[in-house]
């Protein structure tokens, strides 16, 4: 399932700084994108994927926000740009993110298929595919290992 959000979604909009008293990965996901929709934690599942504008993720640095994301079964959120802190902290965390300027074809509830091999989005709803900005090898190997630490403790 695709869910889609606008401009400039903040981490106070992914995880409200009420919420920052845990950095349970289970008790973020409950409350997670509450600000935008407060049903959209009973509603995202394994898999989903979050489509948003420009600027998604600006606001503090705190790590909670992919956590959270990450944690409520969200694979992938695609967005125009990302706030540079946030970006870092997905990839930090394991949460796959890639840019995308053809974000406003995509509508909620669009069927999408990701492939990072060829840098592509298939709207299997729209029978449309889009590309995204291609993601350095380091970075995929991050996301693979579900995060910096994990990649570390592979490779020590």
């Amino acid at each position: 399932m695709t869910w889609k959000f606008g401009d400039n979604i903040d981490t106070d909009v992914i995880i409200a700084a009420r919420y920052l008293n845990t950095s349970e990965p289970a008790l973020l996901a409950k409350h997670v994108m509450e600000d935008a929709d407060p049903s959209f934690s009973s509603k995202v599942g394994k898999g989903d994927i979050i489509v948003a504008g420009e600027n998604f993720g600006c606001g503090s640095s705190r790590e909670h926000a992919p956590i959270a994301i990450k944690a409520a079964g969200v694979d992938i959120v695609i967005a125009k740009s990302f706030a540079r802190i946030f970006y870092r902290n997905a990839f930090n965390t394991g949460l796959l993110i890639l840019e995308c300027k053809d974000t406003d074809k995509i509508a909620e509830g669009d069927k999408l298929e990701v492939s990072l091999d060829n840098g592509s989005i298939k709207n299997l709803s729209k029978n449309e595919e889009y590309k995204f900005e291609a993601m350095p090898e380091f970075m995929q190997e991050l996301v693979k290992a579900g995060g910096l630490i994990n990649y570390a403790k592979k490779n020590l």
